[in-house]
Order: C-alpha cells, then sequence, then structure tokens
C-alpha cells in the first residue's frame, strides 16, 4: 500500500496535468514512482486516443456543430471526460485560455473543434510551429480580422493581439511594432466558402494571397526587411519577454494562481526563482513545450505548491464526473453536461473576449459558488454512480465493521483527495457524523444507512474550500 504521502503528491499531479484520479488509479501510478507517472503523462503517444466515431454515431451533430456553440461544447466535453491522455486535454484547455477564440462571433463552432484538435496535436510541441498554425487558422483568422487585413488598408487586430495577448505581453513593443506585425501578415486569410444551402455547411481554409500581401520593407523590434508572417514570429522568439510570458502562463495554469494578465507588466511572478527555472528550460530546448512541462512537474516548487489554486469550472466538472464514474461514454446528458462549465462562468469554445478568462479567486463569485457547490453535491451523493460505490466500499473495508464519526471524516476526506483539513470545518463535519451515531458496516440493513451517511459526508466535502481549490 502506498504511502499517504505519496498518494496526496500523485493527486496534486493529477489534478494538475489532468483532472483527478480516482483512488485505484493513483494507487497503479504509485507502483510505477513519482517521476515514471509524470513520464507517462507527458509521453502519451502510444496511448490509444479518443473513439470519436462512437461519438459521432450517437450524437451526430457533435461532428460538424455549425452555428450553435453547444454541440461543439459536447464534442469536447466528451474528450476531457473519456479521454486515457488528461494532459493532451489538459494543454488544449490551456492554450484555449491563452489563444481564447469565441463562437460567438466565430459562429462556426466546428472551426473551434478543429482549433482545439490543432492544440492537441502542436500544443506539447514546438511553440513557434504552433504560432505559424495559430496564424494560419481561419477561426483565429475570422476572430481576430485578419481577413481584414489588406495590403493598403492593414487591420491591426490580429497584430496587437499576437504581441499583447499570445507571445509578449503589454509593454514590450511600441505601436508602430503592431502596424509592421499588421503589415506582415497581410494576405493571410481564409478562402470563400461555397454558400451554406442547400446541403449544410463548407470549411473555411487558409489562403495566402500573394497579391494582396505588403512586400516592402518593414522594421519590426529592431529587425528591418522584407519581413512576412513566420518572420516576425521568428523575431519575436528573439526577445526576453517571450519565454516569460509562456512561462508565467503555465505556471499561472498549472502550478499556482497568479495576477491577472494585464498586471504582469508591474507585478513581478510569486516565485520568480520557478519562473527563471521553467524559461531556462524553454529556450534550452529552442522553445519546445514538453521538456518544460516534464521539468516543472517534477520540481520541487511545484510538488510543493499544493492547493495553490481555485480549480476552473471545466476541472469542476471534469474532474467530478471523472471521479464519480459518471457520463462514460456517448452519454445521453452529454449536451446538457456541456453547458455546466459556463453557467460556473466559463463557457469553453466561447471566452468573454480575447483576454480570456480571469482566473484564481475571480472563478469565485456567490452564485458560481452556489452552481459549484450543488455540481458536485449532486453527483458525489448519488451512491448509485460507479465511482462513489467504490469510495463507499473503500471506507467499508478500512476499519472493520464500525467506526468513530472521526475515522469516519477522516476516511472520506482521504478517498476525495487526500484533504487536508483541519480547524472549524472539520469540527462541523465531525459534529454532522456524530448526528448519526457509530458507523455500522454489518448487515445489509446497516451498510445501506452508512451508505447514505457517506453520500451526505462526500456531498459536504464536496462544498468545502479546500475541495474547491486544486
Amino acid at each position: 500500500m502506498a504511502a499517504k504521502q505519496e498518494i496526496a503528491q500523485l493527486a496534486h499531479l493529477m489534478r494538475r496535468a489532468g483532472f483527478g484520479a480516482t483512488r485505484d488509479e493513483l494507487e497503479e501510478l504509485a507502483e510505477l514512482g513519482y517521476d515514471k507517472a509524470v513520464d507517462q503523462l507527458v509521453d502519451y503517444e502510444d496511448t490509444p486516443p479518443v473513439d470519436d466515431y462512437l461519438l459521432y454515431r450517437y450524437h451526430p451533430i457533435t461532428e460538424v456543430p455549425g452555428g450553435a456553440a453547444a454541440p461543439g461544447q459536447a464534442n469536447w466535453m466528451y474528450y476531457l471526460v473519456n479521454s486515457e491522455r488528461p494532459l493532451e486535454e489538459k494543454m488544449a484547455l490551456f492554450w484555449h485560455h491563452v489563444f481564447a477564440t469565441g463562437n460567438a462571433k466565430v459562429d462556426n463552432c466546428n472551426h473551434l473543434l478543429d482549433q482545439i484538435d490543432m492544440f492537441r496535436k502542436y500544443g506539447m510541441g514546438s511553440y513557434r510551429e504552433l504560432l505559424s498554425k495559430l496564424a494560419s487558422d481561419p477561426a483565429m483568422i475570422f476572430w481576430l480580422d485578419n481577413n481584414e487585413n489588406h495590403k493598403h488598408a492593414p487591420n491591426e487586430n490580429w497584430g496587437r493581439e499576437l504581441l499583447e495577448l499570445f507571445s509578449l505581453g503589454v509593454g514590450n513593443y511600441t505601436e508602430k511594432d503592431v502596424y509592421e506585425c499588421s503589415r506582415a501578415f497581410t494576405g493571410w486569410t481564409i478562402g470563400a466558402k461555397m454558400p451554406r444551402f442547400p446541403y449544410g455547411r463548407f470549411p473555411w481554409h487558409f489562403e495566402f494571397l500573394a497579391e494582396d500581401h505588403d512586400n516592402t520593407e518593414k522594421t519590426f523590434l529592431g529587425h528591418t526587411g522584407n519581413l512576412d508572417g513566420n518572420d516576425i514570429i521568428d523575431i519575436i522568439l528573439q526577445q526576453p519577454a517571450c519565454p516569460k510570458f509562456i512561462c508565467r502562463h503555465l505556471y499561472n495554469f498549472f502550478v499556482a494562481d497568479e495576477p491577472q494578465v494585464p498586471a504582469w507588466d508591474i507585478e513581478e511572478p510569486r516565485d520568480p526563482e520557478a519562473i527563471q527555472q521553467m524559461i531556462d528550460t524553454f529556450v534550452d530546448n529552442d522553445f519546445e513545450i514538453k521538456p518544460v512541462l516534464r521539468m516543472m512537474f517534477k520540481s520541487d516548487f511545484f510538488k510543493a505548491a499544493l492547493y495553490k489554486k481555485v480549480k476552473s469550472p471545466t476541472e469542476v466538472v471534469v474532474g467530478t464526473l471523472r471521479l464519480t464514474g459518471d457520463m462514460k461514454g456517448p452519454d445521453p446528458r452529454l449536451e446538457a453536461v456541456a453547458k455546466e462549465p459556463g453557467y460556473m462562468g466559463q463557457d469553453i469554445l466561447d471566452p468573454p473576449s480575447v483576454e480570456g478568462w480571469h482566473t484564481g479567486h475571480e472563478w469565485i463569485n456567490s452564485g458560481s459558488l452556489v452552481k459549484r457547490v450543488n455540481f458536485v453535491a449532486d453527483r458525489i451523493s448519488n451512491t448509485d454512480l460507479p465511482g462513489v460505490k467504490r469510495i463507499v466500499e473503500r471506507i467499508a473495508g478500512s476499519n472493520g465493521p464500525t467506526m468513530s464519526p472521526e475515522q469516519f471524516v477522516d476516511q472520506c476526506l482521504d478517498l476525495m483527495g487526500p484533504i487536508e483539513m483541519a480547524g472549524n470545518t472539520r469540527t462541523e463535519l465531525i459534529s454532522h457524523a456524530e448526528t448519526g451515531g457509530v458507523i455500522n458496516w454489518e448487515g445489509d440493513e446497516n451498510y445501506e444507512e452508512s451508505t447514505e451517511r457517506t453520500g451526505e459526508m462526500l456531498a459536504l466535502i464536496g462544498a468545502t474550500r479546500e475541495y474547491q481549490f486544486g
């Protein structure tokens, strides 16, 4: 049996590098050891991908969802809940936050899904290549108006956000650089679609119009020449601000909550030494993402950052579904449940702006907190779900036929995390357990009663501040 501290570290890893794990899964990882568990998460290429044909068989609208966001959200929720490559989906969610693109404007959710698939394919590889793919992505081109960026009438929207939110951050470029960057991306556009009717939606595709590209001299961040979009990306990567900006994003998403992005030019990182370690790894590996992730997950600063992040709504929903074993496969409730993160403040595939979502404590307000608590409580108290049944079985077999209320609470906290809880909250949980007396697992009637009490206790734990931190 793995030591509790080892299980706690692996649970922390799985919350950050994925969406949590059951105790059985954690014990399997413990047999590998922490470092090999990290390697298994990062080097997932031999793990079978999600069977999307099964999804399309039962939910055909999720393959080409058209203008509505909900079927596209259902498509991604299916991946999030069922993937055996949790870090692949977590990285797609990371890049969706950094390169926020919304269906409210794109109105072609199949192109948002294409973008998510691009994040799956390139999100742990070369950041240089990822930026190039992003610049030629039809959803991004339309989202930031690069289809309106012409040789004789530059549109600065894509150029500005590439520098401000996707690579360097405020304070590391001038207005002149934005203009010159935009000129370099003229002609990077999307081809015209065939009419939608009577056959349905046709896809956009990237198109480079040489006749609409500005081939004159440009000066960008001190470099002068007949620069095109790929030259711009190469110059961006030469700036010291670039690896710092991306590594701070990675730290904020995977390690501990940082201030919001607009404050980064005036507020230093909470752990500059950790960020510098990540920067050095990023640069030394020619801007490959995977080596940074491997180093970060194995680092002491990552291991020490337990419960330093507020779970995002997507993490709350997906983590709860995976823990309880709910929604496995192409469940009929898929489209309804895929909307749940939006009710909590994170409408996946439809962020509020190109800035993405504000994270950390800003995930929590009076309305979203009620939604979060209710979502967790409704499922973790359902003792018919396979994951909850397994928790009940483990608690029932942990301390003999009977256990004190204090032992009972500690067992529930252990299997919900492990969650370290002290002070008034733990006292209140024990007080609630004491109202029912000693927990007795002997006999069918007692087992049924204790099972019901377990569901109630798990729901109460799901409502605590400690559980809502990842």
